[in-house]
């Protein structure tokens, strides 16, 4: 157990590096002290509980079981996790839909090989060959690999423009926020690996279940929330109310822009890039499609919809006994006050699933200009950590856009210092 009288490792910043570090030290016995300005932890992993008890994740998120970070750390029963099917329903430009069943593992089935109109027998076979592939290769080692964006790599490779419009588009733009595909193609291949391998899944509580399981295993006292940070001045933290405090080391796991406020920037890189997008809830009465555990895609390239999912008939604890969540998300940046917005994707939703949607119940909406870091083409997986004697920072802006990578980079500074 760490020794509570002894001067802490500060660590600014409860998301999931921050706490993700200060786990890794607590379990060696050091004495930690997680500085939070936020009223919750979590970062960008926060839930809301409205008054009729819709639990609204802020921004559609889900966990991929299979990201190593994740298995290391996290207790799967405890968060008891609710898992969407593989695959998605995907609405082709011309309002066809059609539905695929774990599209990357078995293609040739999943895209029913000679008759989907998603793409041409031979992009299903560099499908099956490329799941094939990830499948054999190392995480480190597909992130490590030279990289184009993933536009460039897909059309290099053979595929289809039919293929890359109808799934690649709506599938990876929506992991990636970005649809135009300029992702560094690395990352590509590690989340198409991961998508392969495990499942997209939720706690049944919302996603900041996630962050709380980590704090909670933290010393009580250990993580000051509502506790904003000025300054950093060699291992004295000083805090907006004028509070000193004075630490072992401290370790920045903010976002990279509050970061650069904090550190040296003179040889840091920080993200001058984000992926914008915008969640909004609605609440329905009476279930739009069938139960099927499914995403929903949208491949028309001039909608808003982008994705739809029916999160409760995936995890039935985000909403009230016989109410339906939807979550809809929205890429990139539309210009458009929020109810006019909310205007627009009822009429889509209602071409979609039905005149009943214009009367769905509108609950919030998330406009998050932040949500991920750009990661384009070239750009380096590893960025340096320790900024100088007993500073350091963490944080997926200084590797890869995801959760994994700002595990990864908390658990790296907790090695780091302990050696």
């Amino acid at each position: 157990m760490s020794d509570s009288t002894a001067t802490p490792i500060i660590i600014i910043g409860a998301g999931m590096a921050g706490l993700t570090c200060a786990n890794y030290l607590h379990r060696a016995g050091r004495s930690v002290l997680v500085l939070e300005a936020a009223d919750a932890v979590g970062g960008r992993v926060r839930t809301d509980v409205t008054p009729e008890g819709f639990r609204l994740d802020r921004g559609f998120q889900v966990l991929q079981t299979r990201y190593p970070e994740v298995q290391r750390m996290l207790d799967y029963g405890a968060l008891q996790l609710r898992a969407f099917r593989s695959g998605a329903v995907i609405r082709l430009a011309n309002g066809r839909q059609t539905t695929l069943v774990n599209p990357l593992d078995q293609p040739l089935a999943a895209f029913s090989a000679l008759t989907s109109p998603i793409g041409t027998l031979a992009d299903k076979l560099r499908i099956a060959a490329l799941a094939q592939r990830v499948k054999n290769s190392g995480n480190q080692e597909l992130l490590d690999f030279p990289s184009s964006d993933t536009l460039t790599y897909l059309r290099q490779n053979g595929w289809s423009e039919q293929i890359i419009d109808s799934f690649f588009r709506p599938f990876f733009g929506g992991v990636y926020l970005d649809r135009s595909l300029s992702t560094a193609s690395n990352f590509f291949e590690f989340v198409f690996k991961q998508f392969v391998e495990g499942d997209a899944a939720v706690p049944a509580l919302g996603m900041q279940q996630i962050p709380e399981q980590l704090a909670t295993r933290l010393p009580a006292g250990s993580v000051r929330l509502n506790t904003k940070v000025e300054a950093t001045e060699g291992t004295q933290v000083r805090l907006t109310s004028g509070e000193i405090l004075a630490a072992q080391a401290v370790v920045v796991a903010v976002d990279g822009e509050a970061a650069a406020r904090l550190l040296p920037t003179s040889r840091l890189s920080f993200p001058t890039a984000w992926r914008r997008t915008t969640c909004t809830y609605f609440a329905a009465d009476t279930p739009p499609v069938k139960a099927d555990q499914l995403l929903r895609l949208n491949a028309a390239p001039d909608s808003l919809a982008h994705n739809v999912a029916f999160t409760s008939d995936v995890a039935p604890e985000y909403a009230p006994t016989g109410r339906i969540l939807v979550s809809v998300s929205t890429h990139g940046s539309p210009i458009l006050p929020e109810a006019d917005l909310t205007a627009r994707l009822r009429e889509e939703l209602a071409a979609w699933f039905g005149p009943e949607a214009q009367r769905w119940q509108h609950l919030r909406s998330y406009h998050l200009p932040q949500a991920l870091p750009v990661y384009s083409a070239g750009q380096p997986p590893h960025q340096p950590l320790q900024v100088a004697d007993r500073l350091y920072r963490c944080g997926d802006y200084t590797a890869y856009p995801s959760l994994n990578a700002a595990m990864a980079t908390g658990r790296e500074v907790a090695e780091a210092l302990l050696a």
